[in-house]
């Protein structure tokens, strides 16, 4: 089964992220940055999720009838939806660790 969002095993994918060690130096051009990665996850996640819904409609109206793929797309939407819900409280606990400092 494939990483959801495409990130475990991809040593390029969070290549150039603020706070990330990187090989090239720091924010290389064309290295995409942290919020157009974060969009284009977000993006993928909500796809993930309509293919679930998908499925499991189609199931529900007997159009298909192989309910192991309605539980994987399901659990492939789930888990990415936690893995991005985890980034998200990640990020915001950052923020708030930045709003402390003083300056």
């Amino acid at each position: 089964m494939p990483d959801p969002l495409g990130l475990i095993g991809d040593q390029n994918a969070l290549q150039g992220v603020k706070g990330l060690p990187s090989t090239g130096g720091p924010n290389r051009p064309g290295d995409p940055a942290f919020g157009n990665l974060l969009k284009q996850e977000i993006g993928r996640v909500n796809e993930l999720q309509q293919d679930a819904q998908v499925a499991a409609e189609d199931f529900a109206a007997g159009r298909r009838d192989d309910i192991e793929s309605v539980l994987i797309a399901a659990r492939k939407a789930d888990t990415a939806f936690r893995m991005l819900l985890q980034v998200r409280n990640k990020v915001l606990d950052a923020y708030e660790e930045v709003k402390q400092l003083r300056v």
